[in-house]
């Protein structure tokens, strides 16, 4: 049997008609970037985050540098975020001449540590007149950017005390997490000043390229994210600052419309295929060897099955030997890569990223796998560790 970590197939046939149409349409209009089948999207996406507004992009990394950009974060600004993500996260931040202030993550859910953060904050920085400050590199640390990984929220509560104690801004890197909610009510977006989204294709809302949006409540902030989105020009050939060009093309919001509406029954079979790969886990004894993921009490909305295991790097073999595609999200740490070697962190920090890079693996979860392969995957796992 061939399991494939992703087919992109199957979601496509039965929209194949609508989306083409919707394509013909745009074509025939000629109205290709921005217009109004963005503004369509950008208050869908609001809406459905609840949040109050929109901000079409050219990616989800676009989302992040936007969203910075907006916040006016610059050389000589920290911003806190997780080692353990995808490189964007932290990329964006060295792009603007900032630095990544690294903490470690939480074992169960992957996401930014609260306590790490708090430990950063107390024993690491200073109040002082500009700002919270890195004692050690003099910067100011003036956000934080926690990421909702594979499709569940990070301790949103918790983190935005803790940022509120000490007068950071929120930027949340949501790429893998639209729709994902918190225990307590609030969707992945929603908490910080803005939420970033990627609409790459693999994702659980993905357009046919790149494509972005940020979300946020404050008006003002909505506005200059639109201007920076444009080289910075509200008005044609006049710049009160400089942006870029991140829009977004009409032809990756008639296709994500169409998508939209299908969204939350593609989440409840990836939910479904879920509950019954640790179903199956349990059921075979493979917990000693295996730990699936806790969903936790919000809304996990698997972006990715992330399981850890005893001899990933084997199985991984195995798995592929059997036709089964997984993927390792993330194998080195961000502190330990090259290009972040001047930021003057040790190889041994950050004991729990470190450990997930080494320990973790993709399984297949899109929504539209069949009982029989599931039952395949945890087989061959189950054969693996057996022998």
């Amino acid at each position: 049997m061939q399991v494939p970590l992703l087919d992109l197939k199957l979601q496509y046939a039965p929209l194949k008609a609508a989306i083409e149409a919707a394509i013909v349409e745009v074509c025939d209009s000629q109205y290709f970037v921005l217009g109004p089948h963005v503004a369509a999207l950008e208050s869908r996406i609001a809406e459905y985050s609840g949040v109050a507004h929109g901000i079409g992009t050219s990616s989800g990394t676009d989302a992040l540098l936007l969203a910075l950009m907006a916040l006016d974060i610059g050389p000589g600004d920290e911003v806190i975020t997780t080692p353990f993500t995808f490189f964007a996260t932290a990329g964006v931040i060295a792009r603007l001449g900032a630095r990544p202030a690294f903490c470690d993550i939480d074992p169960g859910t992957f996401n930014l540590s609260p306590d790490a953060v708090a430990r950063f904050l107390e024993a690491g920085c200073e109040q002082t007149a500009a700002g919270c400050v890195n004692i050690k590199t003099g910067n100011r640390v003036r956000v934080m950017m926690p990421v909702h990984l594979y499709g569940q929220l990070a301790d949103m509560r918790r983190l935005v005390e803790i940022a509120t104690r000490y007068g950071l801004q929120i930027v949340e890197d949501a790429a893998q997490a639209i729709g994902a909610e918190a225990p307590d009510g609030g969707r992945a977006g929603s908490f910080g000043d803005v939420g970033c989204f990627s609409f790459f294709p693999t994702k659980n809302l993905g357009a046919f390229g790149d494509a972005g949006m940020c979300v946020t409540n404050d008006a003002a902030l909505a506005g200059k994210l639109g201007i920076l989105r444009v080289h910075g020009g509200e008005q044609k050939y006049y710049h009160s600052m400089v942006g870029g060009n991140f829009r977004l093309d009409a032809l990756q919001a008639v296709v994500l419309n169409i998508k939209l509406d299908h969204l939350d029954g593609w989440t409840e079979g990836r939910q479904r295929n879920a509950a019954h790969y640790s179903r199956l886990i349990a059921a075979a004894g493979l917990e000693e060897f295996i730990k699936a993921p806790d969903p936790g009490e919000g809304r996990h909305i698997f972006n990715q099955y992330v399981v850890r295991c005893e001899r990933r790097d084997e199985l991984r073999a195995h798995l592929a030997d059997s036709g089964i595609g997984t993927e390792i999200y993330y194998p080195l740490s961000l502190h330990q890569q090259d290009c972040f070697a001047g930021l003057g962190y040790a190889h041994t920090d950050f004991p729990e990223a470190r450990k997930a890079c080494a320990e973790t693996l993709a399984l297949p979860i899109f929504a539209e796998l069949t009982v029989a392969q599931r039952e395949y995957v945890i087989a061959r796992v189950e054969s693996f560790y057996r022998a």
